[in-house]
Parts: structure tokens; C-alpha cells; sequence
């Protein structure tokens, strides 16, 4: 099992700051206002040789939401309950609140190692007031400076011996999946089907999910990382930073992961949203599945083969992508779609031979060629494969510029084909042939 760290503490005291520090990447969003995290956020980090899980939680408190206010206490207290070592952050410049004592006698009677940690220590004055803090009970205070690195590498290894050992890296690389479509489609319910427990929060509140939510889990010994995303907004409908950079995260999801699954709701059909977030994924030659949720709420209206012809029109782009029907809030077709985002990785990671690919193009050499004008015949001489995830050639031609996007289209599809993986995209580079390829 891989240790865990918990960061707790009232709203606004700079636990995303921190998460973000350590992590050395931007995981939580950092907002001056309290209550942006919800759900909880982790990242792993190596520490002196050890891979380590640090969490980050809501602010125990009032929430900006009084609806949610259960839901991310409950998220606190399975943090908590699974931490291996707790950090509980203060704030030096505002000084001891009431707040504070309250998540302190919250900590004391638990049977785990807990440190005090005294963040926003940037000047003499707040090093000098942390005195204070020695009233919560909880030892020795911990000045630090998480927005400017000020004592957290110290912080951590002061701390490293109180963490279990183990959190060896798995041999076997973790299989990303970002879960992406617009607000309320159900992808924090299906990520809570998927495990069979509350990991995410959910809400008919529309954008509760603001992270973007790692989440690890094994299925059949195979690793993977499902990542909850923010839903989709149209540009001009964002207000603020938080919306802003929760969109942000939920793009930077997409390019982070091997395989994405794309939320449609049955019940609202394709939106502009769902145009957009296709594009998203082909121009990040990402393998997908489109998921349709909320099939129990449709299937009195149409049939499956209606909607998948449906979508063909709808999502050209993504026409050789799987399409599954389920209802997450039952957990129906959930197990099934991860059997499916199986399948696609094993497809995006397919490796063929010269002599196969060569064969390949010989076969669309031979094959129906486009209308020429002006002498501009499209000529092919040889490929190569580059890359897997996705399957990626390199074609040595004539002049690119020849090569029509119909015929490109036409080239990938057939491709797709030939080289046996008809449900993931198949990128291609055209390359003129020089005499040093000569």
C-alpha cells in the first residue's frame, strides 16, 4: 500500500498551495477565496526514494455551498481515516482563529501521527508570532511558506520517518482514463460506481467538481488512474478564475491521459459542449469511448441503433470510436466500459512491422486516387511506425501538399484497417522523400 499524507485545516490556509508545492506541478486550484476544494485531490510524490500519496482536503468550516457542506466533510474524514501521517495547516498572518482549536480537538484524540505546520511564514513578524499555536496541543510548530518553498523540502523530511515504509513504484504503468463531458452528465457517479464507494462528491448542484480528481485503483492486479474532471462550460458562460481554471484542468486532463471516456447524456442529446470536447480529444489523438449515461431516462424514445446512427452524424470525427450505452447512477455497463478502455490501449499501443505497414501502403497506392489537377499527382513511396499511443507513421511522399484532407481522411481510415485497430486514431506524418531517404 502506498502512504498517505492528509493536509487538514480550516478554509484559506494554503493546502492547495502546499499540495502544489510538493507535487511540483499545478494539481489543486488556488483561489484566495475559501472553500475551492471539495473533493479530495491527491498527487504522488517521491520522497527520498519512497512514492508517497499527499491529499488534499476542503476546509473544515463553513463552505461557500451549505448543501455540499456534509459531502466535503465526509470527504475530510475518509482522509483522515486513511492517512498514514496528518499535516494540519495554520495561517501565521491571521494569527490563531477559533476555527483552528476546533479542527485541533478534531485531531488530538486520533491514534496518528499529526504535525502542526504554520504556513504564510514569509517575514521575521510571523516567524516570531507562531508561539501561539503551541496552545492547539499538537507539539512543536512548524513554520513554513508554502507559496514561496520556505521550509517545505525541510518540512518533509523532518517528517519522512513518521511515514510507513513501502510505496514502491508498480512495475506496471498506471492506465490513465479522463472522464470529460458537460455539467451533470454523471461522470462523478460513474467514477463512484466504478469503486463502489463515495470517492467524489456528488451533486445535482451544476459544477461541483472543480479539480481535476486523480483517482487510483486495481482492477484484476492491472493499475489504473481514473480522473474526475470539471463539467464543460462555454467560454462566455465562465465566471471567474475558479470556473476558468477548473475548465483548464478538465483540457489538461484529456492531454495527461491514455484513454478518454466522453459523457454524453441520453436524455439531452449532443451539445455544442460535447462538439467542442470531441475536438478536443482528435486533435490529442486520443483514444475514447463515448459513453452514453442516462440510458434508463431514453430508452423509451429511441433504440441503440437509432442514437449510435445518431452520433455517427453528430460526431463524424469520432466515428470508429466504441459507443456504450449504461446508467451509472445503477452501475449498469460500468465494469464494461473499463473492459473497453482495455481494449483501446491495447489497440493504441499496437507495434507492426516495416514489411506489414509497407504492405499496407502498397495496398492504397493501388487502391481509388483522388482527382489531380494541374499534374499534382499524390505519389506514396514508403512508411515507417514512430510512436504508439496513438499508432503514429510516417509516410515519405512526394509533396504533402498534394494530399488533400479527404484523402488524409481516407488514408487514416484505411490504415485503421489494414493495421487492425479500427477504434483508436492513427496519426499520420507526411514526409517528403529526399535523396537522403534515397
Amino acid at each position: 500500500m502506498m502512504s498517505r499524507i492528509a493536509i487538514v485545516g480550516r478554509p484559506n490556509v494554503g493546502k492547495s498551495t502546499l499540495l502544489n508545492r510538493l507535487a511540483k506541478r499545478r494539481v489543486s486550484i488556488v483561489d484566495d477565496r475559501p472553500g475551492v476544494t471539495r473533493d479530495r485531490v491527491s498527487a504522488e510524490v517521491e520522497i527520498m526514494g519512497r512514492t508517497v500519496e499527499i491529499i488534499d482536503t476542503g476546509g473544515l468550516g463553513i463552505t461557500d455551498e451549505a448543501q455540499l457542506h456534509t459531502d466535503i466533510h465526509l470527504q475530510i474524514d475518509t482522509a483522515i481515516a486513511s492517512a498514514d501521517l496528518i499535516l494540519m495547516l495554520v495561517d501565521a498572518k491571521e494569527g490563531l482563529q477559533a476555527l483552528d482549536e476546533v479542527v485541533a480537538d478534531r485531531l488530538r484524540p486520533l491514534d496518528k501521527k499529526c504535525h502542526l505546520v504554520v504556513n504564510k511564514c514569509e517575514a521575521d513578524r510571523e516567524f516570531d508570532s507562531i508561539a501561539e499555536f503551541w496552545s492547539l496541543g499538537l507539539g512543536n510548530p512548524w513554520p513554513i511558506s508554502a507559496a514561496h518553498g520556505q521550509g517545505v523540502n525541510e518540512l518533509i523530511e523532518q517528517f519522512v520517518a513518521d511515514i510507513p515504509d513501502g510505496g514502491e513504484k508498480s512495475a506496471t504503468p498506471a492506465l490513465r482514463i479522463s472522464i470529460v463531458g458537460r455539467r451533470n452528465a454523471g461522470k462523478s457517479t460513474f467514477i463512484n460506481a466504478l469503486l463502489g464507494e463515495e470517492r467524489v462528491i456528488v451533486s445535482d448542484i451544476a459544477g461541483t467538481t472543480r479539480d481535476a480528481v486523480d483517482v487510483r485503483f486495481e482492477k484484476d492486479g492491472i493499475p489504473f488512474i481514473v480522473i474526475d474532471t470539471a463539467g464543460m462550460l462555454r467560454k462566455s458562460k465562465l465566471k471567474g478564475s475558479i470556473e476558468f481554471y477548473a475548465q483548464s484542468r478538465a483540457l489538461a486532463a484529456i492531454g495527461r491521459s491514455d484513454v478518454v471516456i466522453i459523457m454524453i447524456d441520453a436524455v439531452h442529446g449532443v451539445s455544442q459542449l460535447d462538439m467542442r470536447i470531441v475536438r478536443e480529444v482528435v486533435n490529442r489523438h486520443r483514444p475514447c469511448v463515448i459513453a452514453v449515461n442516462k440510458w434508463d431516462l431514453a430508452k423509451n424514445r429511441t433504440t441503440m441503433e437509432d442514437y449510435e446512427a445518431y452520433l455517427g452524424k453528430t460526431l463524424p470525427s469520432i466515428s470508429y470510436a466504441p459507443v456504450l450505452f449504461m446508467t451509472a447512477k445503477e452501475s449498469r455497463n460500468v465494469a464494461r466500459c473499463i473492459s473497453l478502455v482495455q481494449s483501446l490501449s491495447k489497440q493504441a499501443n499496437k507495434r507492426v512491422g516495416t514489411g506489414v505497414l509497407n504492405r499496407a501502403v502498397e495496398e492504397i497506392r493501388n487502391g481509388p486516387r483522388p482527382k489531380v489537377k494541374h499534374g499534382k499527382e499524390p505519389k506514396i513511396y514508403y512508411a515507417t511506425q514512430v510512436a504508439i499511443m496513438p499508432p503514429t507513421v510516417a509516410i515519405f511522399v512526394n509533396n504533402p501538399k498534394f494530399f488533400t484532407p479527404q484523402f488524409r481522411r481516407a488514408m487514416e481510415n484505411k490504415l485503421r484497417d489494414l493495421l487492425e485497430v479500427p477504434e483508436v486514431p492513427v496519426r499520420i506524418f507526411y514526409r517528403p522523400k529526399g535523396k537522403k531517404d534515397e
